[in-house]
């Protein structure tokens, strides 16, 4: 369309070329320019208009919907963007929690093993005065046995030596005697 009104153009400066009056005097004056050439920047102008007429509709429809697409994109990443941040501060509020019980737990075995310390220190303490009752016992019982033994030893010793020396002292006379002296005592012979 723009050719036919270039080429319109053209023709009605070439025939009224010779009279250099008019139309063909302004196409010299401004739009002979070499290397200007003014048709190709109205056929570029017309060009974008017409494009812009054309695409504007369903452009801005597309734009429009990119435009709710990426505002519902910013909105879903800002509802994500709080529940991290919730989540975070529940995490945050867990470690909290986490190390108030770790030291709780901590302290609950210290004390644990601090009384279990002290109860076995006072059944050691229980079982050796129990053991040195025990012992002291035993040792007493073994002294009594030592005693019994000792003074039955002595008993018997002391026994023999009696006999060894009434043996040593007793003659046939003397003998017969004691043996005399035993019936008498017993009531005589019958």
């Amino acid at each position: 369309m723009l050719a036919f009104i270039y080429s319109f153009v053209i023709l009605l400066v070439e025939t009224s070329e010779h009279s250099k009056s008019g139309m063909a005097a302004f196409y010299d004056e401004y739009l002979n320019i070499p290397g200007f050439e003014a048709w190709k920047f109205v056929n570029l102008t017309i060009f974008v208009l017409l494009l812009v007429y054309i695409a504007k509709r369903p452009l801005s429809d597309a734009f429009k919907a990119k435009r709710e697409a990426i505002r519902a994109d910013l909105i879903r990443a800002e509802a994500e963007k709080q529940a991290a941040l919730a989540q975070l501060t529940s995490a945050e509020a867990k470690l909290v929690a986490l190390e108030q019980e770790k030291a709780a737990i901590l302290q609950r075995a210290r004390d644990e093993a601090a009384a279990e310390k002290s109860r076995i220190a006072a059944e050691a303490e229980a079982d050796v005065s129990k053991m040195l009752q025990q012992s002291a016992s035993e040792i007493a019982r073994l002294a009594q046995l030592t005693r019994a033994e000792l003074r039955r030893l002595s008993a018997e010793e002391s026994i023999r030596l009696a006999e060894q020396k009434l043996r040593s002292k007793i003659t046939p006379e003397s003998d017969g005697r004691l043996i005399k002296a035993s019936i008498d005592a017993i009531g005589g012979l019958n």
